[in-house]
């Protein structure tokens, strides 16, 4: 699998196979005392090939009562290690999780079902040492077997080859920039690879190899190129290129395909009642990267499925594609369909859309034709980058010049059903995150309060449970009663961490 994802050379492999014929010992530990790869690419390496999640002991602790679940002759004979209990499971670091042997005798041991996690043979051998030296059955913090820095002598694969690590690795994200290694976002954070930094010439070679001619031209005419490109057997990306300190840099962003639903992405039951409206505005807000994309094209089948109508996209680039179902769904994207979005939506109302979708609402031109729409029989749904509901509607109506803010205020109190402000936290269980959520439903004390410019109001307000609005820290709190995520993670994402803080105390979120 290394050598398949360019990772290493069949020169390191020959040099690790025979190391490991003169003294034993696991191949990928090997390849990573020789320094070929490092822990976090030889983790996530055995994690594709056991198709199971991966553990970084270095980076977790594990409380005495969890580890007295197991004795330590266990952990010796079948190199296992338990990390935390959740109901009545226990999750287990295992070096080799398909023996059946030692899967058995920690559910007779622990009266516990198993969920188990890969970790190397080489972290697993430094935690053994550990307990024999100190004492096993006390506080057990992973910093403590001081894993060494490496320097790892791997190549810069091509572009096609980084591609590929993304979905493998479980990550959304590659980022390439020179000076810098390649690097994965993963569960929202950044890891990068055990690769050289990558050159300005490099650089340019990844755009000769993955552009064509009129996209190059397109690039040095405006220092930046956004496009959707597909891999066989890989996966759809929106790619980013952009020039910075005269040099280039890519972001490509992995497209989940697959539609998911409404239920899959854990989104509030009722959010059906206000897409299936004939008429009016729905936004979906939240920073880069929490899944707006996703829970629009969620609403959009929903739509699809249920409504004999025709549903118009605006899209920068088109992610998931939809296909015909009830309604007519016709895609366009943004400069290759269309301009630009003021020019696509100019011409949209004419088209016969009953539903518009616009990828993201940017400036006062579009915000301006999107009221109008929504005001005059069309069902909008759109995105904002935004921090949360309330910094959405004050940046909706301050955008525009004073003397025309009453007017979009009252069009966006007309027209408004729902504001939903996306967060993705941490699973508290496995990998992946899980959605946390702020809801505002355009009921009439909410249209009122926008009306009247009190639009403050409203957050205070929100610390109330009730219909028509849900704060994110409520959101957080019941996600971390439930088990779902860690408190100190909800904290980390709260808006009013003191509120937060108390839900959790009281219980009553």
């Amino acid at each position: 699998m290394l050598l398949d994802y360019d990772l290493i050379t069949q020169e390191q492999l020959a040099i690790a196979l025979d190391r490991q014929i003169q003294s034993g010992g696991r191949l990928g530990s090997i390849l990573k005392d020789l320094g070929y790869v490092d822990n976090e690419t030889l983790l996530h390496v055995l994690s594709k090939q056991y198709n199971l999640p991966f553990i970084n002991l270095f980076e977790i602790k594990i409380s005495p009562e969890i580890l007295k679940l197991i004795p330590l002759e266990l952990v010796r004979s079948y190199r296992v290690l338990p990390l935390k209990k959740y109901d009545n499971t226990v999750s287990l670091a295992m070096v080799t999780p398909n023996d059946i042997s030692a899967l058995k005798n920690v559910e007779l041991t622990t009266g516990c079902a198993v969920k188990p996690y890969i970790v190397s043979s080489g972290q697993m051998d430094k935690a053994i040492n550990l307990f024999e030296k100190e004492g096993y059955g006390d506080y057990f913090n992973g910093e403590l077997l001081g894993e060494e820095k490496v320097t790892v002598e791997s190549k810069i694969p091509d572009i096609y080859a980084l591609l590929r690590l993304v979905p493998d690795f479980k990550a959304t994200d590659l980022y390439l920039a020179a000076g810098a290694p390649p690097s994965l976002r993963i569960n929202n954070e950044l890891k990068r690879l055990s690769m050289p930094n990558i050159t300005t010439a490099q650089m340019r070679d990844f755009m000769y190899d993955i552009l064509k001619k009129e996209q190059m031209e397109e690039f040095e005419k405006r220092n930046d190129l956004d496009f959707a490109l597909s891999l066989k057997d890989t996966g759809r990306f929106r790619i980013n290129f952009y020039k910075q300190r005269n040099s280039v840099s890519l972001s490509a962003h992995l497209i989940f395909e697959k539609v998911r639903s409404v239920e899959e992405l854990l989104l509030p039951e009722d959010i059906t009642d206000y897409i299936l409206k004939p008429q009016g505005l729905i936004l979906v807000t939240g920073l880069h990267g929490n899944g707006k994309t996703a829970t629009i094209s969620a609403l959009v089948d929903v739509i699809n499925s249920s409504r004999k109508c025709n549903i118009v996209t605006l899209e920068d680039p088109i992610e998931y594609l939809h296909n015909h179902k009830k309604s007519n769904v016709n895609q366009r994207e943004i400069g290759i369909d269309t301009e630009t979005f003021s020019e696509g939506l100019k011409h949209v109302t004419r088209q016969g859309a009953d539903v518009i979708v616009i990828s993201e609402l940017r400036d006062a031109e579009s915000i301006a034709i999107a009221l109008n729409a929504a005001e005059t029989g069309h069902l909008v749904i759109s995105s904002i980058t935004s921090l949360n509901t309330i910094t959405v509607l004050d940046r909706m109506i301050n955008i525009f010049p004073q003397n025309q803010q009453p007017q979009i205020r009252l069009q966006l109190a007309d027209t408004l059903h729902l504001v939903l402000t996306q967060k993705l936290i941490p699973r508290k269980e496995g990998e992946g995150r899980i959605l946390a959520y702020e809801k505002l439903i355009g009921s009439s004390r909410v249209r009122n309060l926008i009306r009247e410019g009190k639009t403050s109001n409203i957050r205070s307000l929100m610390q109330v449970a009730s219909e028509d609005m849900l704060s994110l820290d409520r959101s957080l709190a019941r996600l971390c009663i439930a088990g779902r995520i860690s408190f100190e993670d909800g904290l980390k994402f709260a808006d009013m961490p003191a509120y937060y803080q108390d839900l959790i105390r009281t219980g009553n979120a």
